[in-house]
Order: structure tokens, then sequence, then C-alpha cells
């Protein structure tokens, strides 16, 4: 972790605009990025070469990608980012607005239709681009956990970072197709991670220490609630999120992950007039092969599990919830354990102290799990051997 390279991606650039060109220059000159706005080649030239007169020149913090609507081509950019925090003297940014630049310097090529659909195609980037909650390194790889990148070899560690990133936490990488392609533009590819990410160093007795809580949201099986529930054919489920807390201290590094996400079953909950949509099993032959790829995907990732299932066991809830304990059943894993824990019976009236009935049932998997770790000298004290993966009907709230 700590000896990551430091020349990962250029942390910011220059864009020069002319007429047939995007220029995106580095600080250090070192390279350029020409872009052709008409024939739209991508092409590295020398630091030295001379630019085509500029009609603009802006700051701008990395490029989000290419995407190609009906108009033509748009290059998305960072305009703006917050500095979240440091972990390891690696630097995380919160992405604060963007631009979206055209290729092409007018729409008359287009019909009129095809003219409002490719208003509303942009204007549909715009709102996704709009939500909160991407951030990025040009140094540290923040779509894999610390166990992971403690694990990597020299080699993988030298890879560019768009081509070593957990890809199921890569969110512009179809963005980024245009740059993959070519080897040499690996420093203006970034790879933007969409979650949460909160870094804060605090003092306890006059010793710091660095506390990082990082959430992953996956690509795979993404959605508004309720339009996208339960799980897919390949085994992703809905609202998937890796969740990491780190502690760093005297270059110490602790590190604990959890995962949730939907109930992976055919489920689906179709918004009505209720507040509460009722949740209706899906029935079909697929639903033991997919559960059994997804809970075997994550066996894989991060051992032994608890699936930890909050949802109601009574009312509207409780044929879901059944169905899930006989999957868990009949794939007879002993790798995977099911706990199921009603969390508004228990919890209701405020009573938060019954929640010690869930922590005292899985103290003994908590204990076997364990955490990561290594110490100051980079030699691995612990490691985490499995995950609680946690659901309610959302996985948000509960």
């Amino acid at each position: 972790i700590r000896k990551m390279a430091m020349d990962k991606v250029h942390p910011s650039l220059k864009l020069h605009t002319s007429n047939d060109f995007f220029y995106l220059v580095p600080n250090d000159r070192s390279d350029i990025l020409r872009i052709d706005r008409v024939s739209h080649d991508l092409q590295l030239i020398s630091g030295n070469e001379p630019l085509a007169p500029a009609e603009e020149v802006r700051d701008v913090y990395g490029l989000f990608g290419i995407i190609r609507l009906l108009a033509g081509p748009y290059m998305i950019l960072i305009t703006g980012r917050r500095r979240v925090g440091s972990i390891c003297g690696h630097d995380v940014w919160k992405i604060t607005s963007t631009d979206v630049v055209s290729f092409t310097r007018g729409i008359r090529h287009l019909t009129d239709l095809q003219e409002r659909h490719n208003r509303e195609y942009l204007a549909m980037v715009h709102a996704v681009l709009a939500t909160d909650g991407f951030y990025y390194s040009t140094t540290y790889d923040v779509t894999h956990r610390s166990q992971q990148l403690h694990n990597t070899s020299p080699e993988f560690a030298q890879m560019p970072l768009h081509e070593r990133a957990d890809q199921r936490f890569v969110w512009n990488t179809h963005l980024l197709r245009d740059l993959s392609v070519e080897p040499d533009l690996h420093r203006y590819a970034i790879p933007i991670l969409h979650g949460f990410v909160s870094i804060t160093e605090s003092t306890i007795n006059q010793k710091v220490f660095t506390f990082a809580l990082i959430s992953r949201r996956s690509t795979f099986r993404a959605g508004t609630r309720f339009f996208v529930r339960g799980v897919d054919r390949d085994g992703h489920c809905a609202n998937f999120v890796e969740t990491e807390q780190i502690v760093i201290y005297n270059k110490s590094i602790a590190s604990f992950v959890q995962i949730r996400g939907s109930i992976p079953l055919f489920w689906s909950q179709k918004p009505t007039l209720k507040y509460a949509p009722t949740p209706k099993l899906v029935q079909s032959e697929l639903q033991k092969d997919a559960f059994r790829r997804h809970c075997e995907s994550q066996e894989v990732q991060y051992g032994s599990q608890v699936l930890v299932n909050l949802i109601n066991q009574s009312g509207r809830e409780k044929p879901l919830a059944d169905a899930f304990d006989a999957q868990v059943s009949l794939m007879s894993n002993p790798n995977i354990k099911y706990d199921a824990f009603d969390f508004h019976h228990e919890c209701r009236n405020m009573q938060w102290q019954n929640l010690n009935k869930l922590i005292n049932r899985l103290r003994p998997e908590h204990s076997r799990y364990g955490y990561f770790a290594i110490n100051t000298d980079d030699v691995v004290v612990r490691r985490q051997i499995g995950v609680f993966r946690t659901n309610c009907i959302d996985c948000l709230d509960r």
C-alpha cells in the first residue's frame, strides 16, 4: 500500500481548445494528449511540439471519459474537486463538478428528431454526472481493499490504475475505452469510484491516527430503489456495496471489510401508490443456480460468510425471508451461515439495546473472521478470512 508508484495519472491538466484539436497538457509537459475533433483520433505527442492557436485555455483535473451520442463524441472533464484526505500519503479526491464538451462544432448534420433525442441523451448524461459520490485518486487504487493491495505482486503494482482496478467498482470503464486501447495513454485514464469516502485524522491521548471509511458501490445490476431488486442470472445482486474501515497509526494499518446487497433471489417490488409495495418472489428454475453463483463468487472474493437478514420475519416480507433461508439450506455450504434478525420487531419502540442479541450471536464468527493488519515493517500480522453480508429490503437503512 505504502509502496504504490506515485506517477500513475497526471494530477492536473490544462485544456487547450482550437478549431480542430483538443490538447490536454500536464503541468510537467512530459507529453501531451492531442484529440482530433474531426477524425476523433487520440494521439500522444511530445511536450515540446507546438500547439495550434487556442481559442480557450482552462484548468481541468482529469478526463472522466468520452461518450458518443447522436451528434458525435463528447469529452467529459473533471472541472472541480475537493480533497477528502490522504491514505499513506496518497490523496483521495471527490468530484464536485464536471463539464461535457462536444467534439463537433455544431449539430446541423442532425435532423430535428435526432437533435431532440441528442438533447435528451445529453440531459441524461448531465443527470448522472450530477449524482453525488464520485471519487478518485491519481496515485492510490481506491477500488481495491487493503488486504488485496498488499497481496499483489510488484508487477501488478506497476500496472496502469485503470487496468488493475477492480472492475466491479469502476464507474467509467465504458467511457475510458478510447484510452484503454492505447497503452501509452494510461496516465490520462482515471478509474472513478462511486460510493462514499471519508478520511479523518484524530488524536487520542496525544496519539494521532487516521480513520478512513470507503464504501464501493458495484456497477453490476445498478439501479434505483424499487425498480432494481434481487439477483440476475449471473449472480450479481442489486445495491451491492463493499465497505472498508481503515485505521492507520504510526505506519501500522488495520482494515475491516463488510458487504451488503439485495437478497440474492429473483424477486421484484414494483412501485405502486402504496408507501411500501409488497415484495413478489419470482418463480424461476434458475433461482437455485443464480443464488449459488452469487454466494460462490462472494466466497472467492471474501472467504466465509454470514448472511445477516434483517427483513421482517412476518407479514408481507415473510415469503422472501423463508425463500432465502431455504436456498441457504439447499446449497449446504459449510462456509456460509444464515442468521435472520427481525430488526423492526426486535428494535421497535427504540429498543436499540436488542441489537446485542444479534451481536452476541455473531461474536464467534466475528472473532474467527478477524481483520487485516500490517505492522510498521509492512509485515502482515492478521488476515480477514470472512465477511458479514447484510441485507434488508433496500439495503440502505436497516
